[in-house]
């Protein structure tokens, strides 16, 4: 079975779907094909590659394809019936669906992994998280204009910066571990009071708002009631002000971000403060957020980039390399594709399972 990993040619995307050290990972008889420069922008060289035993060429024609994103609307013609594609599937190239579902191509979503303990080495979701999440804070160090840590000097001592994590996702528990690593003091919420003692752990303190929600099976928060966002929104926004960088991460799949921070809220924080909204790819957590721009109102920085993880695509792409292997050991068989559709990973996360007739 041959593998094809084409060249990303979304805007700003500098993932790859597949390293080379993950090359001897693959399952017996698979053959990889990489595009000239696929991991280029994520320091993975051609020769890299090849010396993993990978060839150089068209990825096209393989049995499968591997990528990060989905496939750009001039590439969907050069995928065919029976074959497999991996890739994130959702958010704003959902349009493209159609045209797989008539090719016949057997697209697996990686978002659709379904989060049980078995699938937990193929969360291409968690992985990238972990580096969004981590990212978030040292784009908003580099932002604010103070010191991370309290620092005692000649010139007398230097208090340190306050942090709140808005969600203890994977995103947001990575956010609390790395602020704390720089030396803030740090603070996170969440609506799901089970992890609480996860953000204490890591040396934070869990505010308690009042405001409690139910979780998912997945493990994400399930949406609250209009009131019960209203409550948590005013709760919020009399905390907000006390903090210097605030980092959002809050998120319920498949909606658009709930709106926490307030305009009223942003123009009460410090000035000089930075708010890094994860969430700006559904809407944003804040109201000013511009999706995919950084801006400043009333002295405060807001960051609103999506695909975060992309700004750090060597490990982004390493973590999310090992997670594609992991797949692909259920969908091949003696050399040879072939998914099983018994599996309910394999089920839950193929969104176009039909063959077309010749």
């Amino acid at each position: 079975m041959r593998l094809g990993v084409p060249k990303e040619t979304a805007p700003g995307e500098r993932r790859v779907a597949l390293v080379p050290e993950t090359i001897g990972r693959l399952p017996d008889g698979v053959e990889v094909v990489v595009e000239p420069g696929a991991g280029e922008s994520a320091s993975f060289a051609d020769d890299a590659y090849r010396s993993a035993g990978a060839t150089i060429g068209d990825p096209w024609p393989a049995d499968a394809v591997a990528k990060v994103t989905w496939p750009a609307p001039d590439e969907v013609p050069r995928l065919r019936s029976g074959q497999a594609l991996i890739a994130f599937l959702g958010g704003s190239g959902a349009e493209t669906l159609p045209a797989l579902t008539q090719t016949g191509v057997h697209a697996f979503a990686l978002e659709s992994i379904p989060r049980i303990t078995r699938a937990q080495p193929l969360d291409a979701l968690s992985s990238q998280a972990t580096v969004a999440g981590y990212k978030a804070v040292l784009l908003a160090a580099d932002r604010l204009p103070r010191f991370f840590p309290m620092l005692t000097t000649a010139a007398g001592t230097i208090a340190p910066a306050k942090v709140l994590v808005i969600g203890a996702g994977v995103a947001g528990l990575q956010a609390i571990a790395t602020a704390r690593r720089l030396g803030a003091v740090v603070s996170a919420f969440d609506v799901r009071p089970a992890v609480a003692e996860q953000v204490r752990s890591l040396g934070a303190t869990f505010l308690d708002l009042g405001v409690e929600g139910e979780e998912t099976e997945g493990g994400y928060a399930r949406e609250l009631t209009p009131e019960q966002q209203a409550e948590q929104q005013a709760a919020l926004q009399e905390r907000i002000t006390q903090f210097d960088v605030l980092v959002t991460t809050a998120a319920v799949p498949g909606r658009p971000a709930p709106k926490l921070v307030t305009e009223a809220a942003v123009r009460g924080m410090p000035e000089g403060a930075v708010i890094i909204d994860l969430a700006a790819e559904t809407g944003g957590n804040c109201e000013l957020t511009q999706r995919g721009s950084e801006i400043v109102e009333s002295g405060v920085t807001i960051v609103g980039f999506t695909n975060v993880p992309s700004l750090m695509p060597t490990h982004a792409s390493q973590l999310l390399s090992r997670n594609v292997s992991a797949l692909l050991a259920l969908l091949v068989s003696d050399g040879e594709l072939k998914p099983d559709w018994d599996d309910e990973i394999v089920t839950g996360s193929c969104v176009t399972r039909e063959a077309v007739p010749a």
